[in-house]
């Protein structure tokens, strides 16, 4: 395919002349993204946020069936320009866990409508999630967190514990699935992967004894008793994004000082924040800031050891951005197109 420009959508630093578009498959993008190259994008793109120049409108949901939903997840920055869409069919209700998810990226080059790359996303949307979770958990945990927990032994968990245990000093990992179970046998694998101690074990154990504590799971109730979070523990919140569905209870959010990736999504999707806003349990000052203002220092996430802070993600296509951007990046670099 000849093209007279193939990487205006590109940021700047990264163009290079090639002659064709960009194929990723899951494989190539598994030997193109570094797990901690991602949580430095990631940083970057928070850091960097500028909503004058970035525009990064609601997800768009389709419906298809009750068990099936279309996501599209469209950015675009003016100041490159680069313009990017992610498209999810999301059946992790009907699949259990999340692997009923299926994700591809597209970057377009926004002055011919283009398509620049198309990269299969689900190990990228995986990675890209743990990398928001790590930059959180940096500005938000307490330094001396020795323990991460996490609820769940899908995708997400696997990515989170994997990356988590990378960038961050923990000196133990606590997993909680479906059942004890699976627990265990998750544990038993992963193990070996990350060089940490697993252990499988109960919700209440996982609730009570960790210090970070990342829930990624498609519950649509809480997974725990809230009451069982020790003071000072850090929680991401990345499993649901449905209204009507929340991965953990009120006592948890009255209790934790509220961050958010974007607040507009965040009171648009997250079920966490929005039941008990709608039983009038918390308002909107709840929410002590987004990411970008935390990451900036415009606002204080932590201000006390003993706080509880908590992080709720529900995907932001700046992120897929971030990321995306990186893989082609490496993609270039390297001569990848399958």
């Amino acid at each position: 395919m000849r093209r007279i420009d193939l990487t205006e959508s590109l940021p700047r630093e990264f163009r290079r002349t090639y002659s064709r578009m960009i194929f990723a498959s899951e494989e190539s993008v598994k030997s193109l993204l570094v797990a901690k190259s991602a949580v430095a994008a990631i940083q970057n793109a928070f850091a960097n946020y500028d909503a004058a120049n970035l525009v990064v409108p609601s997800r768009m949901q389709l419906a298809l069936s009750s068990e099936s939903t279309l996501l599209i997840m469209p950015c675009f920055d003016k100041r490159k320009p680069a313009l990017s869409i992610k498209i999810v069919l999301d059946r992790s209700v009907a699949k259990g866990e999340d692997g009923g998810v299926q994700a591809t990226y597209i970057q377009i080059n926004p002055q011919s409508g283009q398509a620049d790359a198309v990269i299969s996303a689900n190990y990228l949307t995986d990675v890209r999630t743990a990398a928001v979770s790590s930059v959180a958990t940096r500005c938000l945990a307490r330094q001396d967190a020795a323990t991460l927990g996490v609820f769940g032994t899908g995708r997400q968990a696997r990515a989170h514990i994997l990356l988590l245990s990378e960038v961050h000093r923990f000196k133990r990992v606590l997993v909680c699935g479906s059942s004890l179970t699976k627990s265990i046998e998750f544990a038993r694998e992963y193990s070996g992967r990350c060089g940490i101690a697993i252990d499988g074990v109960d919700a209440k154990e996982c609730a009570a004894e960790s210090d970070v504590l990342c829930t990624c799971t498609t519950s649509r109730v809480p997974l725990f008793d809230g009451r069982l979070v020790r003071n000072g523990t850090h929680l991401n919140l990345v499993g649901t994004y449905r209204p009507d569905a929340a991965e953990v209870d009120v006592d948890v959010i009255r209790r934790a000082r509220i961050v958010v990736e974007n607040r507009e999504s965040a009171l648009a999707e997250a079920g966490d924040l929005m039941i008990p806003m709608r039983k009038g349990l918390i308002d909107h000052t709840n929410i002590v800031g987004d990411l970008h203002e935390i990451v900036t220092g415009k606002k204080i996430g932590r201000q006390e050891a003993s706080d509880i802070t908590l992080f709720k993600s529900v995907g932001w296509a700046l992120e897929d951005m971030a990321v995306g951007s990186l893989v082609c990046e490496r993609a270039l670099e390297r001569g990848v197109s399958d």
